[in-house]
This record gives structure tokens, C-alpha cells and sequence, in this order.
């Protein structure tokens, strides 16, 4: 566990990030939604350097903290971008909450140096992952807000999600078929082009990231089949949504934390 501190470029970015997400999850009641958005951009777009300064860096560096700090700036950008479509969607304070902590992360684990990369189609490779865990962990979040918004609506109480029900379950399902696609996608490219992606003789392995993702791709593609066959929805297609995000999160995130943090392997 290391502090990547070596230099200014990487540091003030990210605390400047911390502390707008940190504003907005402990001051949004007290601010417009003109000054909420105007935060809110500022932390999207310095939490966008700081990935950046790790990944195009030289060497770059990447691991398990800037994947999961990737895929929550992901979901901000989402959730950005509706609260623009849906001027009724307030930031929630553990969305900005958690994107104050996801920011920060890869200052203490900035992942692994890669001094040469065996091909230059692995970036994509990475992108279409990366992406796709995005697209599910927006998926996660709007099945979420609408488990809320049907519970709340059960007690006749008010909802504050402010989005209508219908419109949250298309939404959770339109990222999850765009997310199913890309990690269809990043699986095939991965298995088809291993030795191209990683170099000679580490052709795809059957290892912990392998039986993660396959498993999340059988959930994801069971999920689809049984919404569009057997009309799965509400809280039953959402535990599946769970389950199928939670092998995923495992699948690469996971493996990568034993490997970097317990193990301490690149």
C-alpha cells in the first residue's frame, strides 16, 4: 500500500475532487440546484484528470482502485446527464459520497505499472470492460432508486427519486442490455485474441477473473431471457441484477484487490 504523492499533478486534482463530491454529499440541502450542478461538474471533470493522469502516465497504471474509481465516475456521468433530462433528480448524498472515496483510492493504490503493453488493441480490450462495468453499475443504482420508489409507493408515501417508476425499470434495463453487449464484447475479444492481447503462451486461463466473468455473463444473459420470456420484474429481476453485478464486481475488481493488497502481486 503506497501513497502515490510523486507528484502535484496527480495529488491536487484528486483532493480538489474529494472535497466538491465531499460538498455536494454533506451540503446539497443548504445549495441551488444551479451550485449543485456547477460542483458537480467541477468533481466530474477533475476526477477525469486524475484517471487520466494514471492512465496515460509513463509508465501508465492501472489495478483494481482506478478501475472502481473509473467505473463510479462512470455512473456520476450517467446520473449527470439525467439529472439534466429529469430536472427533478437530486444527487443522492451516497452516490457523491462514494465518488469522494472512489477518487481518493487510487492515490493509496494506483495499481500496477505497465512499462510495455504486448498489444496495442489491450487499451480496448480494457475500455470495453471498464464500460460495461460502468453500464451495470448504473443498472445497479437505477434498480435501486427503484426498488425505493415501489416500496414507496406500497406505503403511499412520497418518493424521492422524482423519477416515475416505469421510467426507472427502463432505464435499469436499457443499461443492461448495453452493458451485456460491451462485456459479451470485451469476453469474445478476450478470448479470441488472448495471445495477441498478452503475448505468447497466456492464452485465456481458466483463473478467478475467467470463472467470474463467464459466471456474471450467464446471470446477465439469464436476467435478459427472463424479463423478455417470463416477464421477470420488480425485486426479482433486481436480485438477479445484484447477483450478476456482485460476480462481476469479483471477477476483475476483486481478483485484482487479492492480487495487489493481500497478495501483494502485481
Amino acid at each position: 500500500m503506497i501513497l502515490a504523492l510523486n507528484d502535484w499533478w496527480g495529488f491536487v486534482p484528486a483532493a480538489a475532487a474529494a472535497t466538491a463530491y465531499a460538498v455536494v454529499a454533506l451540503a446539497a440541502s443548504r445549495l441551488g440546484s444551479r451550485s449543485i450542478r456547477g460542483v458537480l461538474l467541477a468533481a466530474w471533470l477533475l476526477h477525469a484528470l486524475t484517471l487520466a493522469n494514471g492512465l496515460l502516465g509513463v509508465p501508465p497504471r492501472f489495478g483494481f482502485a482506478p478501475a472502481l474509481s473509473m467505473t463510479v465516475w462512470l455512473v456520476l456521468a450517467v446520473y449527470a446527464i439525467e439529472s439534466r433530462l429529469f430536472p427533478q433528480l437530486q444527487p443522492h448524498w451516497a452516490l457523491t459520497g462514494l465518488g469522494s472515496f472512489a477518487v481518493i483510492l487510487p492515490l493509496i493504490f494506483p495499481g500496477t505499472n505497465y512499462q510495455m503493453v504486448a498489444s496495442p488493441w489491450l487499451p480496448l480490450h480494457w475500455a470495453l470492460g471498464i464500460a460495461s462495468y460502468g453500464l451495470f453499475a448504473a443498472a445497479v443504482v437505477h434498480g435501486w432508486l427503484m426498488t425505493r420508489s415501489e416500496r414507496a409507493i406500497r406505503l403511499a408515501s412520497q418518493t424521492d427519486s422524482g423519477v416515475p417508476l416505469l421510467t426507472l425499470e427502463r432505464l435499469t434495463f436499457r443499461f443492461v442490455e448495453a452493458g451485456f453487449l460491451l462485456l459479451s464484447a470485451s469476453l469474445l475479444v478476450g478470448w479470441v485474441f488472448a495471445e495477441t492481447l498478452y503475448g505468447p503462451g497466456l492464452a485465456w486461463k481458466l483463473n478467478h477473473k475467467t470463472v467470474f466473468s463467464v459466471l456474471a455473463w450467464l446471470t446477465f444473459a439469464g436476467l435478459l431471457v427472463g424479463r423478455a420470456r417470463l416477464g421477470w420484474r420488480g425485486l426479482k429481476a433486481v436480485r438477479v441484477l445484484y447477483l450478476g453485478s456482485g460476480l462481476l464486481l469479483l471477477g476483475y475488481i476483486g481478483s485484482s484487490f487479492v492480487l495487489e493488497v493481500i497478495l501483494k502481486r502485481p
